[in-house]
C-alpha cells in the first residue's frame, strides 16, 4: 500500500487535448456538430482591415461565449477564469495550452461590434442545420412566453414621474381651451439604471418585477425553437402572434399546419390572422365577460356583414353608432325598440335607455373558437395542446435551471436579446449533436469485430460531421 510517488511535472504531454476529453462531453459531441467557417465574412465588416491591432479570431470569441452558455456560465469574467483550467474549453475555444486567453471585456465588445441582428443569424443558422438534420416536422408549433428577471436592484426602481411631468407641460403652438377635468393616470414605475426593463409578473399571486419578456416557437417534433423575440416585459404576448407567424413561416418555408398557445394569444385578431392562413389555432379562449345583469350576452347577438348591423334576439337592428380608440365598432339599438322591448329586463340595466355592443377586429373568429371550445376538441387538439405544455414550457424550463436564463446578465433590450439568441442556439445545437450522436451509434460498422480498430470511432466521427456540414446550404448572410 505505497501511496502516489510525487514526481516533477512532465515537460511534455504526449497526445492532444481532445484525446483528455471524454468522448461523452457536451462540447465534443457538439464540436463534431458545429461549423464556424462562415463567421469570419459574416463579421468582416465590423472590422477595419488596414489598422488597429490583430482582433480575437471571431470563431474563436463564438466558441467562448457557447461554451460559456453550454456549462451554464453566462458572465464573462466567470468565463474566462474557468477557461484557464478547464481544457475542454481551451480545446473546444482553439486555444492550445501555452496560448493566452482574452480578457474578459474583449467579449463585452465584440458584442457590442457585432449587434444583435449578427448573433440572430447565428441563431438561425441553427435552426437550418436541424431542418436538414430532419429534427423538424414543421406541422405543429407551440408559441409561448416567458419572464427574464431584468439585472438591476429594487432599489433602482422609481415612479417615471419626470418623463410624465416634461409631457404635460409642452407648451402647446396655438393656445387651445382647457382640456375636461379627467383623471390623471398613475406614473409607471421604472428603473434607472434599465429603462428599458418594465414591472411585469407571471401570476396575479406574485408581485411585479423588472423584466423582460422572451416570446417562443417551439416545434413539436424533437423541441427545436424555431423563433426568438425579447420584448420589454409589459408587452402583451398576443399582439405579436402575426409577426412570430410570419418568421416562423420563413424559417420553415410554410406555414404549420397547427399552432398551440396559452389563452394570453386568445385575442380575436389572432384567430383571424391563423384562419387567413389557414392554420388551425389550439387556444384556448378566455371566458366571456359577463355582467351581473346581462342574461342576454353579445354572442346571442348575430351579426349581419352584408348591411353591417346585428340582429338582437327580440328581432331589432343594432346599427353602426361610432369607433373607438382601439379599433372596435360600436353598434346601438333605437331607444324606442328597447323601451318596450320584452327582453328589457333580461337585457338592460334598469337606468340604461339602449343596447349597445363593440365589435372589435375578429370578432367572429373569436366566437367560432368558443363554440368549438364549448362542443369539446377533438383528440388531435387535445393531444397537441397536450404537449404544448411540456413542449414549449419545457424549453423555458431547461433554458433557465441550465443555461442561465433566469436572470439577465447585462442590461438593454439589445443584450438580452443577444442573450436570448445564444441560448436558443445552445439548445438547438444540444438536439443536433444528440441525434447524430444517435444515429453514428445505429449504424452497424464492418469492423465492429475487430478490436483494434475501435481507436478510429472519435476520427471517423468527426469525419462524418464535416461531410454533413459540407453538404448543408447556407443561409443568406444578414442585412
Amino acid at each position: 500500500m505505497i501511496g502516489k510517488r510525487t514526481a516533477q511535472d512532465p515537460l511534455f504531454i504526449p497526445g492532444s487535448l481532445r484525446d483528455m476529453i471524454p468522448d461523452d462531453y457536451i462540447l465534443k459531441q457538439v464540436d463534431a456538430v458545429l461549423d464556424l467557417r462562415w463567421v469570419r465574412e459574416e463579421v468582416a465588416a465590423c472590422y477595419d482591415p488596414f489598422g488597429g491591432r490583430p482582433s480575437i479570431p471571431p470563431e474563436c470569441a463564438l466558441r467562448l461565449m457557447l461554451a460559456g452558455f453550454f456549462l451554464n456560465i453566462v458572465h464573462d469574467r466567470k468565463l474566462l477564469r474557468e477557461a484557464q483550467v478547464n481544457l475542454a474549453i481551451r480545446w473546444f475555444a482553439g486555444y492550445a495550452l501555452d496560448e493566452a486567453l482574452p480578457e474578459h471585456s474583449s467579449l463585452t465588445r465584440i458584442r457590442q461590434r457585432w449587434g444583435a441582428e449578427r448573433f440572430k443569424a447565428i441563431f438561425r443558422r441553427t435552426v437550418r442545420a436541424c431542418i436538414d438534420a430532419g429534427l423538424v416536422s414543421g406541422e405543429t408549433v407551440h408559441l409561448d412566453a416567458t419572464l427574464i428577471r431584468a439585472d438591476v436592484s429594487w432599489e433602482s426602481v422609481a415612479a417615471d414621474y419626470a418623463a410624465q411631468t416634461l409631457a404635460e407641460n409642452v407648451a402647446p403652438e396655438e393656445p387651445s381651451p382647457p382640456p375636461a377635468r379627467a383623471r390623471r393616470p398613475k406614473a409607471k414605475k421604472r428603473s434607472a439604471s434599465d429603462p428599458d426593463a418594465t414591472l411585469a409578473t407571471s401570476s396575479k399571486d406574485y408581485h411585479l418585477e423588472p423584466s423582460y419578456k422572451q416570446l417562443t416557437a417551439v416545434d413539436d417534433q424533437a423541441g427545436v425553437i424555431l423563433d426568438v423575440e425579447v420584448t420589454t416585459g409589459e408587452t402583451s404576448e398576443g399582439t405579436r402572434l402575426p409577426e412570430q407567424l410570419e418568421r416562423v413561416a420563413d424559417a420553415l418555408g410554410h406555414d404549420p399546419a397547427v399552432i398551440t398557445a396559452d389563452t394570453a394569444y386568445a385575442h380575436g385578431t389572432n384567430y383571424a390572422a391563423c384562419e387567413a392562413r389557414g392554420i388551425d389555432a389550439v387556444i384556448p379562449p378566455r371566458r366571456e365577460a359577463r355582467r351581473r345583469y346581462e342574461r342576454l350576452p353579445a354572442r346571442r347577438f348575430r351579426y349581419d356583414p352584408r348591411r353591417d348591423c346585428l340582429t338582437c334576439p327580440a328581432g331589432h337592428l343594432l346599427s353602426y353608432a361610432s369607433t373607438t380608440e382601439r379599433g372596435g365598432r360600436v353598434y346601438r339599438a333605437p331607444v324606442a325598440a328597447c323601451r318596450g322591448c320584452p327582453l328589457r329586463a333580461r337585457c338592460l340595466p334598469p337606468s340604461a335607455h339602449t343596447r349597445q355592443i363593440t365589435l372589435f377586429p375578429g370578432t367572429e373568429a373569436l366566437l367560432r373558437a368558443r363554440r368549438r371550445h364549448e362542443r369539446g376538441w377533438d383528440d388531435d387538439a387535445r393531444i397537441a395542446y397536450r404537449r404544448h405544455r411540456w413542449r414549449a414550457e419545457g424549453v423555458h424550463g431547461e433554458a433557465k435551471t441550465q443555461h442561465g436564463l433566469r436572470r439577465a446578465v447585462r442590461r438593454g433590450l439589445d443584450n438580452v436579446a443577444i442573450q436570448a439568441y445564444l441560448t436558443a442556439a445552445v439548445l438547438n445545437l444540444k438536439r443536433l449533436a444528440r441525434h447524430w450522436a444517435a444515429v453514428l451509434r445505429n449504424i452497424r460498422w464492418p469492423w465492429t469485430r475487430h478490436r483494434p480498430l475501435w481507436s478510429l470511432m472519435p476520427l471517423l466521427r468527426r469525419l462524418y460531421g464535416y461531410i454533413c456540414h459540407a453538404f448543408t446550404p447556407a443561409l443568406p448572410r444578414a442585412a
